[in-house]
């Protein structure tokens, strides 16, 4: 008998369908692995909405660009000591030729963008095939469950590389989601003075202060302590959550912007930025770096994602796991689709 395996397909905005067809093979230098989990992100709610900048997306399309599996087949040209590994990998399919690629910023690649989920088969499936060159292969006893958030971890940690925290710094981060949430852990392992969270969601914030914030603040407290911090991370994109983090650093200090902002945004004003000399950055994805950060920090037991995670579907009930992310429900956390 044939070997199948079954894939989610968003053929444009607002319609999808499960099909099943033949294993995908792994051509010259890539792997075929088969996933045992995929994280649903506000991402992959615009794809299917249809809200995404057409640029960045390429109907139809097989969603999934946070996942981990099990290598189970490799392409010509690679070990095949890699058959049986678990492992997360990079999404985006950067050249690795350009200047940009040259100097270690994958993530700013000028080849154009291209993307697993995206713009190439996600792992909305059963089984997914990438390039060799992106895997990140884990420990033999790795929870797949919880590897799955690794690529917003990998976000999380090019914010962190770009901040530099220090020992001893006061340290901000404006919103509790899961990036902000993955955001606590990795900054509560430099040993900060302060790590304050900041978010209107009570249960949130409980959630930050179990993972290393030595407070949580509702947005209105937060005015209380602006000027205060040497770095400030926002994960949130909230209208205002930009001018909002500039408000928070101290003179001189930095701020990075992680958060996705939709048009209309509250502009950082110009005259703080200059009179405050701040530093600010901005990450979008992750270079190769960071994704090696994630994965030894989550090796080392320093991040732990598992708790993150509240519903999880099989890939026949993605309508009701979709409706779920960015439905505002408090309750909601990460949402998995287990194949």
């Amino acid at each position: 008998m044939t070997a199948l395996s079954r894939s989610l397909t968003v053929e444009r905005p607002g319609s999808h369908m499960l099909t099943e067809g033949p294993l995908p093979e792994p051509g010259p230098g890539e792997v075929r692995v088969r996933v045992a989990a995929a994280g649903i992100c506000m991402s992959d709610r615009e794809v299917y909405d249809g809200h995404r900048d057409p640029a960045y997306v390429r109907y139809p399309v097989v969603p999934g660009h946070e996942w981990s599996g099990t290598v189970d087949a490799v392409g010509e040209g690679v070990d095949p000591a890699l058959t049986g590994r678990r492992t997360v990998a990079e999404g985006f399919r950067a050249c690795g030729r350009c200047e940009r690629c040259r100097c270690g910023e994958t993530s700013l690649c000028t080849a154009g963008y291209d993307e697993t989920g995206f713009t190439r088969p996600g792992a909305f499936a059963d089984h997914v095939v990438v390039p060799a060159r992106l895997l990140h292969p884990l420990a033999d006893d790795a929870d797949l469950r919880a590897a799955a958030l690794l690529e917003p971890a990998a976000v999380i940690a090019a914010a962190v590389r770009a901040g530099a925290p220090e020992p001893g710094e006061r340290v901000a981060v404006l919103g509790a989601g899961t990036l902000g949430l993955l955001a606590v852990q990795l900054l509560a392992a430099v040993s900060p003075a302060e790590l304050t969270v900041i978010d209107p969601r009570a249960g949130r914030a409980a959630q930050a202060l179990d993972f290393g914030a030595s407070e949580a603040r509702a947005p209105k407290e937060a005015e209380e302590v602006r000027g205060r911090y040497d770095l400030v991370v926002e994960t949130a994109g909230a209208p205002s959550t930009a001018a909002d983090a500039c408000l928070l650093a101290r003179r001189g200090g930095r701020v990075v912007l992680t958060g996705m902002f939709t048009p209309g945004a509250v502009g950082i004003d110009p005259v703080h930025l200059s009179l405050s000399q701040l530093t600010v950055r901005s990450v979008f994805g992750a270079p190769s770096a960071a994704w090696s950060y994630a994965v030894r920090a989550f090796t080392a037991g320093l991040l732990d994602p598992a708790p993150l995670i509240t519903h999880e579907f099989p890939l026949e009930r993605f309508a009701e796991a979709v409706a779920l992310v960015g439905s505002g429900d408090p309750e909601t956390g990460k949402v998995l689709l287990r194949p």
